[in-house]
């Protein structure tokens, strides 16, 4: 069943984010970006089994991003992808910020939700500043890449499967350390990292037809 949902899940995650290009343009390429940004940290706090590995959700969804911006450096230069970075960085500073705020509020005597959003977010801090991290430096790569490669190569394919992967790994190295050690046994950690690896190198090649399809689009 995972793995049927992790299929589904990158179709979706892709499909969408062409919709929000098809419709906006380069602007709904930022909104994804952000959105995403936020998102795909409440998501790996859950850990599930796929392919025999234990991972974390989020990888499909943080895989768009760098696809969002792929695009961005494509069709719009290097500045419109490095612009997605900075909204996706201030936005997920914005998310955390609130949210810890909001965990100061006491609950009335009828509620029922504030304990489910104590253990979801009381260990966001932790989460956002390893993600906040990985994902600037990660981000900057991986524009610069993109950029280098494509004036080089003049192939998107070849771009974004690079760029991507040599980015993902540095991101994935950063991440599962400054989140998870101490939080997991080490052969956990590991497995998480292996696995995490493995899961973005298939978002970052099932990612390449969307990109494409994105230079034909005509947005609104």
């Amino acid at each position: 069943m995972n793995t049927l949902l992790f299929f589904i899940t990158i179709l979706l995650n892709f499909s969408l984010m062409l919709v929000f290009y098809r419709m906006f343009g380069k602007t709904g390429l930022f909104a994804w970006v952000g959105i995403s940004t936020i998102i795909c940290n409440i998501e790996v706090l859950k850990t599930i089994e796929l392919f025999g590995m234990i991972t974390t959700l989020g990888n499909v969804m943080y895989g768009s991003i760098f696809l969002a911006t792929d695009i961005l450096g494509e069709k719009y230069g290097r500045k419109e992808g490095q612009k997605a970075v900075i909204i996706g960085f201030v936005s997920l500073i914005a998310f955390t910020l609130i949210m810890q705020v909001n965990l100061m509020y006491i609950p009335h005597a009828s509620d029922f939700a504030s304990p489910h959003l104590e253990a979801l977010f009381s260990i966001l801090p932790r989460i956002a500043i390893a993600s906040l991290t990985a994902y600037i430096i990660s981000q900057i790569i991986d524009t610069y890449l993109y950029d280098l490669l494509k004036n080089r190569f003049k192939k998107p394919w070849v771009s974004t499967n690079i760029s991507t992967l040599i980015s993902q790994s540095i991101d994935t190295t950063i991440f599962t350390a400054v989140a998870f050690i101490g939080v997991f046994p080490n052969d956990v950690l590991i497995s998480i990292w292996v696995s995490t690896f493995v899961l973005k190198f298939i978002i970052t090649i099932m990612g390449t037809p969307f990109l494409y399809a994105s230079l034909k689009i005509k947005s609104k």
